[in-house]
């Protein structure tokens, strides 16, 4: 308790220079307050732990912010600046509100606790099912930088902190009832220097071994699940060129969850596969739920988009017409995601040998070529990015499809699109081992040579969007 009262004591004192030395290092939490607002979806509501004076919760844009704070002065400060949040004086684990919150932030606020495994075991009365819980914490490699800059006069003197690694964090966090979904370094130069600053940080600190030096500290969690839950789905199934699969796609996808309808988008085929939907359509309407549409647009990412437009289940499963990937496997995605032990369910073709003829040599190399580079990207292990069969909750697309402005429609495949918005909505993503066989009718829309330099300029997109941030 002393502990705790000198710190609070100190804080109290801090409070009045506070903004003055965030000015002064303007930089850093500039950067802390980008990273959040990457993960952090507009419109939420958030709960800042360790809230100072109320700038990084600003910045955040919730639309329900709450500000905690041990420093009865910091608050006030906090509340004059910004008194359209609310504002509580005093740790989490007496926090009295009976509300949960889509995002916990606890921002450089570890370092100073004498129980941060108390704290973590108080963000689950404030959570949710869906809540995710930021920590942010400085890497002690830096501590006697910082402590030098401080005799220097180039930050504000601060008490000791305690010595927290990302190991630490991750395994307090277990212990408390939360599961890490992804955590990163960022910023080897916490100076601005014009272009000097943004070479280093963007771009050296993401270098193998150099990014374990970054001075950001920072990992994503949400509560392990407890339960299963029941929910109904929605099989999109876009299908160019496919007539010889549609009666079997109907046939052969079993009935999930509490209600299961099959969604196709027929993409401008010459085969006759649109009269054949129609033809199924009402062969089968009495005993299935099936729905049907043409895409105004071109390509595989084009067909989805519409298909879960059109969608009423609260799961959406993506089905090729091609059945390379067996609609009987599509029972072991619904389990993973009604468990809670995913939100992002991804095909893997990998794992199993291929059937004869199922997949090119050079594809596999391309795939497994793709797996590492997507896996340093998303900072989640992939290792299939291209298996056509992926399935996640519909609330989670809403909220990928309403920042898609982020990354631009600029994926005609539409997996990557998926892929980014789930890293960037901070998914858990799981990967389901699949049966990859070879087509019984019809050949490939993908042009094997075309289409991979296509994806190699979209990696390059993503390591602009993605890391460069």
């Amino acid at each position: 308790m002393a502990d705790k009262q000198r710190i609070i004591s100190f804080f109290d004192q801090y409070a009045e220079k506070r903004d003055y030395w965030k000015q002064r290092n303007w930089y850093y939490h500039a950067t802390i307050e980008s990273l959040l607002r990457f993960y952090v979806f507009p419109e939420a509501s958030v709960l800042d732990v360790g809230c100072g004076t109320g700038d990084l919760l600003q910045s955040l844009m919730p639309r329900r912010g709450v500000g905690l704070d041990v420093s009865q002065r910091m608050v006030d400060a906090a509340r004059k600046k910004y008194s359209h949040h609310t504002w509580h004086t005093g740790d989490i684990e007496h926090f009295s509100e009976n509300e949960k919150f889509d995002f916990i932030i606890a921002s450089d606020t570890a370092g100073f606790l004498d129980d941060i495994e108390s704290m973590f075991q108080s963000f689950s009365r404030v959570s949710h099912q869906y809540t995710r819980v930021i920590v942010t914490y400085y890497n002690y490699l830096w501590e006697p930088l910082l402590r030098f800059a401080e005799v220097l006069g180039l930050k504000a003197r601060l008490p000791i902190q305690n010595w927290v690694s990302s190991a630490d964090i991750e395994n307090m966090l277990n212990l408390a009832g939360f599961e890490v979904i992804k955590s990163g370094r960022k910023m080897i130069m916490p100076v601005y220097i014009p272009f000097v600053s943004w070479f280093f940080n963007a771009i050296v600190s993401n270098l193998p071994v150099i990014w374990r030096l970054g001075l950001i500290q920072y990992v994503i969690a949400r509560p392990q699940p407890v339960k299963k839950n029941e929910y109904s789905v929605s099989v999109v199934i876009p299908a160019r060129n496919e007539k010889g699969n549609i009666e079997r796609v109907v046939q052969e996808v079993p009935r999930i969850g509490t209600h299961t309808e099959l969604i196709f988008v027929e993409g401008h085929s010459t085969d006759g596969t649109r009269e054949e939907i129609k033809r199924v359509a009402e062969k089968y309407g009495s005993a299935r739920s099936i729905k049907w549409a043409i895409q105004e647009g071109v390509g595989k990412g084009d067909a989805v988009r519409k298909g879960f437009a059109m969608a009423n289940g609260e799961v959406l499963m993506i089905l090729d017409a091609d059945l390379t990937v067996r609609p009987q496997d599509l029972p072991k995605f619904y389990e993973v995601i009604a468990s809670g032990k995913g939100e992002f369910i991804n095909g893997s073709r990998l794992v199993y040998q291929l059937e004869k003829e199922s997949m090119r040599f050079f594809n596999v190399i391309g795939n497994k070529f793709f797996s590492m580079i997507f896996t340093w990207l998303l900072g989640q292990r992939i290792k299939d990015t291209l298996c056509g069969t992926k399935v996640l909750f519909r609330k989670d697309y809403e909220h990928i499809a309403a920042s898609r402005s982020y990354f631009g429609d600029f994926d005609p495949f539409g997996d990557f699109d998926l892929l980014f918005g789930a890293s960037k909505l901070g998914l858990k993503i799981v990967e389901v081992p699949v049966r990859y066989q070879a087509r019984t009718y019809g050949t490939t829309n993908i042009q094997r040579w075309r289409h991979g330099l296509l994806l190699l300029k979209m990696v390059m997109f993503a390591i602009r969007k993605l890391k460069f941030i």
